[in-house]
């Protein structure tokens, strides 16, 4: 679809994405009615502070990171989503929609100075290599992780393909810790995993929204059809801490499901930020029965798909209040390979109704089990592993009740929702 590339790539994201586009020239916002001149007199406090610094400040400042910060702040303090992009932070943007990187093949959670491992991605080095979900990285190439360098380990673990990486590794039951040599190579990040949940009945997971999110989801569902030897009746679609991304993947997947109606509108000063998507003809599953399932971390365009196909009848969304990310941002080229991610539109459901701040309520509630269900979906890769999170995700089997018609869904009391023993 690729058509917010005209002023950049537009962004529906709520507060991060967890894992890792070539874009047209930026085109800025339309100016107000006062006119296109700049205001000097704020200009010149600009300069007059700038100047203070450099002559005055206890330490040297590199004019560079000077200016960078300066223009950091005055994006930042616009909104929480928008922000200066250095060519680094760029960089990783483009990686997590162009779903595309050269490295090992890791998905991981960064958490103060721990680093762990969500999931190996099918096929990549890492999961050859036999590097697990619930590993702890402790050290790449010799460089222990540290909570000053623990943001810094995505980028540590990429390199040119052919390259080589060595990963120390904690792991549960090992009395010491594990030595893996990594060859970096291509890896392609699936935003879609999918599997049956019984006979007719599918379990679909989008983690996030690429460029190659409808393309993943296409695929699954040929994948699907064979494994069932025809169209399943019901898809359960589980979009719980799924932080949005690209725009037009969220329009994309909604469109692919709906045969008409609207999606998303949106309006902002500029001329491309103001849309508004319509529905074509064509559902991928001919008209099988679908449950979204949502939680307070699903967010921005999964909003948009949650409630595009809520407010056209096609699907009942479960679970709890949504995030609340009514904006879109877009990502303007700068030069020396910087950008800024500025919010652009606030969208609206088919409805016309604004969710920023508020969210989308579900058609029926059903409670977080927080301990059980804390890592809900996020390690689903195969039919066994979804089978295996019913019995203790209480969330997803009411789902699941819910999708196969069960008319009292079942919300298991998981024995993992028992308070941990303190330890003496």
């Amino acid at each position: 679809m690729n058509k917010s590339f005209k002023a950049g790539m537009l962004l529906c994201m709520g507060t991060m994405v967890g894992f890792t586009l070539s874009v047209g020239t930026g085109v800025l916002a339309q100016r107000d009615g006062q006119g296109d001149s700049l205001p000097w007199d704020e200009a010149r406090l600009l300069a007059e502070v700038l100047e203070r610094v450099r002559q005055e400040y206890v330490e040297p400042v590199d004019d560079r990171q000077l200016i960078e910060s300066a223009v950091r702040g005055m994006v930042t303090d616009l909104d929480p989503h928008s922000q200066f992009l250095d060519s680094n932070e760029y960089e990783e943007i483009r990686i997590n929609t162009s779903g595309n990187y050269t490295g090992v093949g890791l998905e991981v959670n960064l958490d103060d100075s721990v680093v762990t491992v969500v999931a190996p991605i099918d096929g990549s080095p890492a999961a050859v290599a036999g590097i697990r979900s619930g590993d702890r990285i402790v050290s790449i190439d010799n460089t222990s992780i540290t909570p000053s360098n623990v943001n810094d380990a995505v980028s540590l673990m990429r390199g040119r393909p052919g390259t080589w990486v060595n990963l120390e590794i904690d792991r549960n039951g090992e009395n010491a810790p594990l030595d893996f040599q990594l060859q970096r190579s291509h890896v392609t990040v699936r935003s879609v995993k999918a599997s049956l949940l019984e006979p007719d009945y599918a379990y679909m997971r989008l983690t996030h929204f690429s460029d190659t999110t409808y393309a993943d989801l296409r695929n699954s569902l040929k994948d699907l059809r064979r494994e069932n030897r025809g169209p399943v009746k019901g898809l359960l679609l589980d979009l719980r801490n799924n932080p949005g991304g690209v725009l037009d993947a969220a329009v994309e997947v909604s469109d692919a499901f709906l045969d008409d109606g609207v999606i998303v509108t949106a309006n902002g000063r500029a001329a491309d930020a103001t849309f508004k998507h319509l529905a074509t003809d064509g559902d991928v599953t001919d008209g099988a029965r679908i449950v979204v399932l949502v939680n307070g971390g699903s967010a921005s365009a999964s909003e948009i798909l949650a409630g595009a196909l809520q407010a056209n009848g096609r699907a009942v969304v479960v679970g709890t209040q949504t995030f609340g990310k009514g904006s879109v941002q877009t990502v303007i080229p700068l030069s020396s390979g910087r950008a800024i991610k500025l919010t652009t539109s606030r969208y609206y459901t088919p409805a016309g109704v604004s969710i920023h701040g508020e969210g989308i309520t579900p058609d029926l509630l059903i409670p977080e089990n927080k301990l059980a269900d804390n890592k809900a979906g996020v390690d689903a890769h195969h039919t066994n592993e979804v089978l295996a999170m019913l019995q203790t995700d209480s969330q997803l089997q009411a789902a699941v009740d819910t999708l196969t018609g069960n008319s009292q869904p079942r919300i298991l009391q998981s024995k993992a929702a028992a308070p941990a023993p303190a330890n003496p």
